[in-house]
């Protein structure tokens, strides 16, 4: 940073000692353009001094192109120095702001300002420290994808100003409290898919936001990754079981998920409860990823419902986090 900064500087103070003959103290008219280098000199608009500055021998002239007689050399260098010393200082400012600009966060550069979207304020995410000798989840080494973090430590945080759940507080939960977010009706199927697809345990986190929205979040690993995959199989191909969410028995497919934000590694299938639904809304979403499933929900009571924008940023940084 201190070689960056010192440039600009270095440009300017040439620009300072060269510019400086170009007002002459008794010049009786404004001196012409210095950049077309073809221009016949005024004689009559000459200042004073220059009447003394030596006349350079006519071997040292080149032969004129054209019928144009050429300027003086010691006008063309100097005319040179100021558009040299003109660009270095331009340049040495464009350098300083591009810097400037790439150093600042987004919403501080005008123009760029994000307008509120509705997006809530996540806490500055990162991944948890790895067992000695562990690698990452889709590292090279790791063909089998397995998280061998901590998977309490890949829950996503709380956001700012939410009211954390009593009964989901980033810990270990039980396979009856993850079922509980299912309709009674297809909780003991489940619960026999879970126990033929060797879970190995379950975390999970919970908060409410002012606004009366609620969020869950249960992470599912597994010995492997093929039981993860047969059991996201099991409850997002077949509508009828992953929709059957209690307080939301029609979900579909969320059509304005875009697949915005996509992670590498990861794949989501989002679900909205289109309307009419009952007395609050539910979205929903299961993400693969590797020997790891998560589920998010978020829910509203009311007639506006849940707000898609911050479902879908809760579901990406969540991905973020296990990818």
């Amino acid at each position: 940073m201190t070689e960056k900064t010192a440039e600009p500087t270095a440009a300017t103070a040439p620009a300072a000692e060269l510019t400086a003959p170009a007002v002459e103290p008794a010049a009786p008219a404004v001196e012409p353009p210095a950049a077309p280098t073809h221009e016949p000199p005024v004689a009559q608009a000459e200042p004073a001094p220059l009447a003394e500055q030596p006349v350079p021998a006519p071997e040292s002239v080149p032969a004129p192109e054209s019928t144009q007689a050429p300027k003086p050399p010691r006008r063309v260098l100097r005319a040179v120095a100021r558009w040299t010393a003109a660009v270095l200082v331009l340049g040495g400012l464009g350098t300083g702001t591009a810097l400037g600009i790439t150093s600042m966060e987004r919403s501080d550069v005008p123009g760029l300002a994000t307008e509120d979207d509705g997006r809530w304020d996540y806490p500055e995410l990162s991944l948890p420290a790895l067992p000695a000798g562990s690698p990452r989840p889709f590292n090279d080494g790791n063909i089998a994808e397995i998280h061998y973090a901590d998977l309490r430590k890949l829950l996503l945080p709380a956001p700012a100003g939410a009211t954390p759940d009593k009964k989901l507080t980033g810990g270990w939960v039980s396979t009856a409290q993850y079922l509980s977010v299912y309709e009674k009706g297809r909780r003991a199927e489940l619960d026999q898919v879970l126990k033929d697809s060797a879970l190995r345990h379950i975390a999970a986190r919970g908060w409410t936001m002012p606004d009366g929205t609620s969020s869950r979040i249960y992470l599912l690993q597994f010995n492997s990754t093929a039981f993860a995959e047969a059991f996201r199989d099991e409850i997002s191909e077949d509508t009828s079981t992953a929709n059957q969410l209690v307080g939301s028995p029609h979900g579909e497919i969320d059509e304005t998920w875009l697949g915005g934000g996509r992670v590498e590694n990861t794949a989501s299938y989002v679900y909205a409860e289109d309307k009419p639904y009952g007395s609050e809304q539910v979205r929903h979403a299961y993400a693969l990823s590797g020997d790891t499933l998560a589920l998010v929900i978020q829910s509203r009571k009311g007639t506006a419902g849940t707000e898609r924008v911050p479902f879908h940023q809760t579901l990406i940084l969540q991905n973020q986090l296990l990818g």
